[in-house]
This record gives structure tokens, C-alpha cells and sequence, in this order.
């Protein structure tokens, strides 16, 4: 007898091409051998969230969709590979969140929600194409890329508040929907007003757990287990009514899922400082880069958290222009197991941008944190407020649109070995070339980036970040738009966007069995 047998590998190929990853169980018996060779595909759905970006009457919404090109299988079929007939066109769109809700459950301002102006709709990898929205009704955004548009593609949600308790640029990468989330620099106080929003894409509910962790431990709180999150909907959580201790410094907060998946972010405002959303962190690790400080800042304040059981010892230090150096007055920081420390830094950066790396004092004893920077710019009445969190290494690619001429700068930091980048700037949402620009990071160093604008420029654009060679590459983006005397920003650290993974080399067991 004669038969023909497909490979399971080739089947987690075809998995990994629709969904971005791919498992297999094993059956009970021998071990399987192991796949010599993998090749990397690039993904053909990728998912976005946007939480309802402001409740103020004059907020100002752009959104700025984009997907990177080079990565795309040419084909829009879900599988990566030549499909029969007609294939599926590519799409990549944002679309309302059903509902928007309070921690109480109350629908937002009572009125349904109110989509953006323009579809933030791309057409084809290369061209960010832009969305406005503006005052309290715009509700959370939830969308997909599919086929060409999927691998890297990124939305930019960018809010100026001119006036008011929470006026301030408000910048945010919508992300991609999870299970776990660290937020240092968050805060109960009462000249704040921090919200997290939980943002649900799926079809089904989700339920999610919510904790606090101040100074001096976990803070007790109620309403903070099992929230409930709709399918399709979000809802916004005020922090400081989950918990009567109020954090008069800061807290970092833990959101995780009991089933379903979500999207998480804090919206942070000030009332003498200003306002901004807070991303989160990268995964607790023993070493933390916080990368774009600027150059101008006028205080900073490091928070960082210890989830294990042991406290953690850390050596802090900045990578400027020239070189690592130890901030005066302040290069250690010891941290507790299970409460949230912060410090300030002052005259950090003494007109010379760079970017804060956090290393255990004794390299025999690493121990994982969490860890964000609170940046304030300006004095007196006219302030502004950022967050840096820790980010993660680019190792693929990393995108971050939005960018516009004379305001954006990028910082690049290689702290441990030098390395090499090509940046690219994309063509701009009304007109313009891209451009592109391999730039060397020295061991050690931070360099920043104000120059590279697409030629012939109108709107917005894109900026690409690709490792080239050498070390690990960390980066953030500063977006500046002053207005009347306040130096207004806003900053993102660029996550790499998973375009492509990584599956066993398919192929087929043609094999004849007697």
C-alpha cells in the first residue's frame, strides 16, 4: 500500500502565517525529532486597541494609522502562501468599541459613541493615513490588519488639551491586546487623576484584577477582583477609588486577566503638572533601559517595583551623548520586594539628553523590577508631564507614527555594545519621499535624531527603526507641540512589532510505505 503524508510542521506553518504563532501537542510515545531549520513568516492579522483618548470638551484627536513596507507576502489570503481564485483584499481599520463605560458601569456621557471623522483606513504599506476626532464623546477604538497591512502596522493616538485641570499633549501606540501589565509611576494623590482603561476586542467578556502597590506594600482596595469587561467595549477605572490609603508619591499598578484578553493603559493628570498616558512597562527584568529623556527636562522622577520575594539593589546610570555616568547624588536605588520605590534626579540631564539605565549593584544578585520615569519640562504654571517606561530591546523592527517637521526627536540608545540602525522616515500623509539613514550607536551612548524628515513634507509621517548590526538598540520618540507658553509633549518607546515570526521550516514526508 501507497501513502502520501503531510508534515505536521508544515500545518504549524500555515497556523503561524494567520495568527502570528502556532503550537503543537505532541502524541504520547517516542519524542519527535526536532526541526533543523526555521524560516520567518510574516504575519497576516494583527490586532490594535485605542482607549477613548479624553472626556474634555476641547480635546483634539489625530490618529495616525500606518503599516511599514518590505514585509508583506504580496497575497491577502490568510495562509501566506499563492491562494486559488481571487484573494482577500487587505484591510487595516479602527472601529468603535460598542460601549464605553465607567467603573460603575454607566454608559459615558449617556450618548452613543461618536466615531471618528475620517476612517483611519490604510490602503496600501507605505502612506500613514490620518483621523480626526474631537471633545468627549470619542469612544475607544478597536481594529485589524489583515494580508500586506498586518506585519508592523501601528496607530498613533495623539490628544491636545489646551485648557482645563488636564490640559496637555496626551500621546499613546495603541497596543495589541494581552494578559498582563506592569504601570510604574501611577498615583492615588489627590492632585491626581489617574485611569486605567480596559479595553476588550473579542467577541466574548472579559474578566480582569486590578492591584495596587505603594510605598509601603500592597495598598488595600476593593472592586479590585474580577472586573468585568464587556466584549467589545471599555471601561475606564479611576485608581483612586479603588482604595482608601492615598499614595501622596506613587504606586504601580498590576493588571492581569482572569479569562479573555484586554487592552491597558492609564490616562495620568496633573493637576499643577499637566497630563499624558502611561504605557506599560516592559516585563520585570534585572536590567532596565528608560530611553528618551530630553534634553530639557526639569525634574525626573525613576519609580520602580520588585514583584519577586527578594529586594533589589540597583546601580542607576545615565547614557548621554558622550558616554555612561552616574547621576550626582543619586546612582543607587534600593528596592523592597513587593513596594514601589521612587527617587528623584535631579539636574539629570543638564542639557544633554539621554537615557537611564538600571542595573543590579551586585551582578551576583540580579533581581527583576519594573520600572518608569515621570519627566516634567518647563516651570512655574507652564509644565508638562511625560512617562518613560522601561522598553524592551528593538529586535526585528519598530515603528512610531505621528512625526511632524521641527517637532520630533528620536533617541537611540546602545548601552552596552555599539551598533548600527537604519532609520527610516516614510512618506507623509498629505505628500512627500521617504528617506532613510543608517546611523552607528556607540557603546555606551545615546543619539538623538531631529533631521530626518521626508523631502517635500505635508502632514505627518512615519519613522521606522531597524537593527542593522552590533548590540541591543533601545528607542523612544519626543513628540513637541508647545502652545502658549507650555512646552506641551508627549513620549513613546518603541516596541518592536512583531512582523514576522518564526516557525519550523515546512515541508512534506513523501515517503512510500509498503
Amino acid at each position: 500500500m501507497k501513502r502520501t503524508t503531510l508534515s505536521l510542521i508544515a500545518v504549524a506553518t500555515a497556523l503561524a502565517a494567520v495568527t502570528g504563532f502556532a503550537s503543537l501537542t505532541a502524541p504520547e510515545g517516542p519524542a519527535a525529532p526536532q526541526a533543523k531549520a526555521t524560516t520567518r513568516l510574516p504575519v497576516e492579522r494583527a490586532g490594535l486597541l485605542c482607549p477613548a483618548p479624553s472626556t474634555s470638551e476641547v480635546a483634539e484627536t489625530l490618529y495616525t494609522s500606518y503599516t511599514p513596507p518590505g514585509t508583506g507576502t504580496g497575497t491577502g489570503a490568510g495562509t501566506g502562501a499563492p491562494s486559488e481564485g481571487k484573494a482577500e483584499q487587505p484591510t487595516a481599520q479602527l472601529r468603535p468599541a460598542a460601549s464605553t463605560t465607567i467603573s460603575g458601569g454607566t454608559s459615558q456621557g449617556g450618548k452613543k459613541p461618536k466615531a471618528p471623522k475620517i476612517p483611519a483606513t490604510v490602503t496600501a504599506p507605505g502612506k500613514p493615513v490620518t483621523a480626526e476626532a474631537d471633545g468627549p464623546a470619542v469612544p475607544a477604538l478597536v481594529g485589524a490588519a489583515t494580508g500586506t497591512l498586518a506585519p508592523g502596522w501601528t496607530v498613533q493616538q495623539s490628544t491636545v488639551v489646551p485648557a482645563g485641570g488636564a490640559s496637555g499633549l496626551l500621546g499613546l501606540s495603541c497596543g495589541a491586546p494581552d494578559t498582563d501589565f506592569w504601570f510604574p509611576a501611577a498615583s492615588t494623590a489627590k492632585e491626581r487623576q489617574d485611569y486605567v482603561h480596559l479595553t476588550n476586542p473579542d467577541d466574548s467578556a472579559a474578566v480582569a484584577d486590578i492591584e495596587l502597590f505603594g510605598p509601603e506594600g500592597p495598598l488595600k482596595s476593593q472592586f479590585t477582583e474580577g472586573i468585568p469587561v464587556p466584549a467589545r467595549s471599555t471601561v475606564p477605572v479611576l485608581l483612586s477609588t479603588l482604595t482608601g490609603e492615598a499614595a501622596q508619591q506613587t504606586v504601580t499598578v498590576h493588571v492581569t486577566t482572569r479569562s479573555g484578553r484586554i487592552g491597558a493603559a492609564i490616562a495620568a493628570a496633573d493637576d499643577k503638572l499637566g497630563s499624558d498616558w502611561i504605557s506599560a512597562a516592559a516585563d520585570p527584568a534585572s536590567r532596565a533601559v528608560l530611553p528618551g529623556i530630553p534634553a530639557d527636562a526639569t525634574s525626573v522622577r525613576l519609580v520602580a517595583f520588585a514583584p519577586g520575594h527578594d529586594d533589589a539593589d540597583l546601580k542607576v546610570q545615565l547614557v548621554s551623548a558622550t558616554g555612561t555616568i552616574v547621576p550626582a547624588g543619586a546612582g543607587a536605588l534600593h528596592v523592597k520586594s513587593g513596594m514601589t520605590a521612587s527617587v528623584d534626579l535631579p539636574d539629570l540631564t543638564r542639557g544633554e539628553g539621554g537615557s537611564l539605565l538600571l542595573t543590579p549593584s551586585d551582578p551576583k544578585k540580579p533581581t527583576p523590577v519594573v520600572a518608569a520615569l515621570r519627566v516634567v519640562r518647563g516651570k512655574g504654571a507652564d509644565t508638562e508631564i511625560a512617562f518613560v517606561p522601561a522598553a524592551a530591546a528593538i529586535s526585528g523592527r519598530a515603528t512610531v507614527a505621528d512625526n511632524r517637521a521641527k517637532a520630533s526627536t528620536l533617541s537611540l540608545t546602545a548601552p552596552e555594545a555599539a551598533a548600527q540602525v537604519k532609520v527610516t522616515a516614510s512618506a507623509g500623509s498629505g505628500a512627500g519621499t521617504p528617506v532613510s539613514r543608517t546611523v552607528t550607536v556607540k557603546a555606551g551612548t545615546t543619539t538623538t535624531l531631529t533631521d530626518l524628515v521626508p523631502e517635500g513634507l505635508k502632514g505627518s509621517y512615519a519613522i521606522t527603526v531597524e537593527p542593522v548590526s552590533g548590540g541591543k538598540v533601545y528607542a523612544a520618540r519626543t513628540l513637541a507641540l508647545p502652545l502658549d507658553g507650555t512646552p506641551m509633549f508627549t513620549i513613546q518607546t518603541l516596541v518592536d512589532d512583531r512582523g514576522t515570526v518564526e516557525v519550523p521550516t515546512a515541508h512534506q514526508d513523501l515517503g512510500v510505505l509498503d
